[in-house]
């Protein structure tokens, strides 16, 4: 005994089975759910690691940003006033 399907005709007389179009965009749709559901355990995971890890710090990490940036500008300074008082560049040719 043959089972019924069903078939749609779409436009330039194509014909369509449309049970396998509507189980394959309801499986679209539970994956997408499933994507989002592992999307937000893993966010969350990843933001209590670094919240733990941010508590292990000895230091905030503002003043660890703060304490580079001195560095970096004493570092800069130093260079242009080296680079500003050693006068023109001289050719070793």
């Amino acid at each position: 005994m043959a089972t019924k399907m069903a078939y749609k005709q779409a436009s330039g007389g194509v014909r369509l089975n449309t049970g396998p179009l509507i189980f394959g965009a309801e499986l679209i749709g539970v994956g997408t759910v499933l994507l989002m559901a592992g999307f937000a355990v893993g966010s969350m995971t990843l933001m209590s690691a670094g919240r733990r890890w941010l508590g292990t710090l000895d230091q905030p990490p503002a003043e660890i940003v703060r304490h580079h940036w001195e560095k970096t500008k004493a570092a800069t300074l130093a260079g242009a006033s080296a680079w500003q008082s050693s006068g023109p560049a001289r050719s070793s040719h």
